[in-house]
């Protein structure tokens, strides 16, 4: 699929965002805690030719990585928000995978025009579970101190089977390109913000993806901690991956993305 890169005016300096194709609703995707646009690349390979979307690196990731914080969920959103009303002319779904899910619940809870739907892919549900103590909190932040530590977060936590090499170096450098700020933010604070009371707002219709053998946001998590309160929201688990679904088994999430397209504009 060819895209074209635009410059974005936002706080602190610009994002680069990525668009392309024109059949709608667009795509709008969100990348996980380490990740960037990059983490989207083996499912929009698998989209419908002409399918539109847009993809950006978040602030302090990737290419985002010189713009200064904060790095906090609001700002997140702030960015989000704006990268929707400059970039998407119809309507478009949110596409939040992990950290980015997050986000995309508090955008889709602020009811922004034309928003016709959310999936939520592995998503850290709005209610932090109370595994996420103080202590897992502080572990976390050390996940991607080296390319050592990476590594070891792709092959025991993060990922349920092997990435082909070239998914697993763009996995380990995106996991390395961010300042200390921007790395720590979310373990730190983000992942245990309680959002509940937004999330209750989400009017769209919303579909989540659970990953089978995923030890950081497992189903049962999902089940108590997402749906209770966004009531609307139907749970598909997939089998045989992890966390890192868009790295691992694409294929499967380009085909929920099209039969969610398909279920609201039926």
């Amino acid at each position: 699929m060819t895209e074209t890169t635009t410059t974005l005016p936002v706080a602190g300096g610009s994002l680069d965002v990525r668009a392309g194709g024109h059949n709608g609703p667009a795509l709008v995707f969100v990348h996980y805690w380490g990740g960037s646009a990059d983490t989207w690349n083996g499912v929009i390979g698998h989209l419908p030719p002409g399918q539109a979307t847009v993809r950006f690196d978040q602030r302090g990731w990737g290419a985002s990585q010189a713009l200064p914080g904060p790095y906090h969920l609001d700002q997140l959103a702030d960015d989000l928000a704006r990268v929707v009303e400059t970039s998407v002319s119809g309507p478009f779904v949110l596409v939040g995978h992990s950290m980015g899910g997050k986000v995309s619940q508090l955008v889709a809870a602020r009811r922004p025009a034309r928003l016709a739907g959310l999936v939520l892919v592995a998503p850290a549900p709005p209610q932090p579970p109370a595994t996420v103590t103080e202590e897992y909190r502080k572990g976390l932040s050390h996940a991607y101190d080296s390319a050592e530590t990476v590594q070891h977060a792709l092959d025991h936590v993060l990922t349920a089977a092997p990435l082909p090499k070239t998914v697993r170096d763009t996995a380990v450098r995106d996991s390395l390109a961010a300042g200390a700020e921007a790395r720590h933010e979310w373990p730190l604070r983000g992942i245990a913000q309680d959002i509940t009371r937004a999330a209750r707002d989400i009017e769209v219709p919303v579909t989540v993806l659970a990953a089978e053998n995923d030890v950081v946001e497992p189903p049962r998590v999902l089940r108590d901690h997402l749906l209770p309160y966004v009531p609307q929201a139907t749970l598909t688990t997939i089998p045989d991956a992890g966390h890192l679904l868009p790295a691992e088994v694409p294929g499967a999430v380009a085909t929920a993305l099209g039969d969610f397209l398909t279920a609201i504009q039926r």
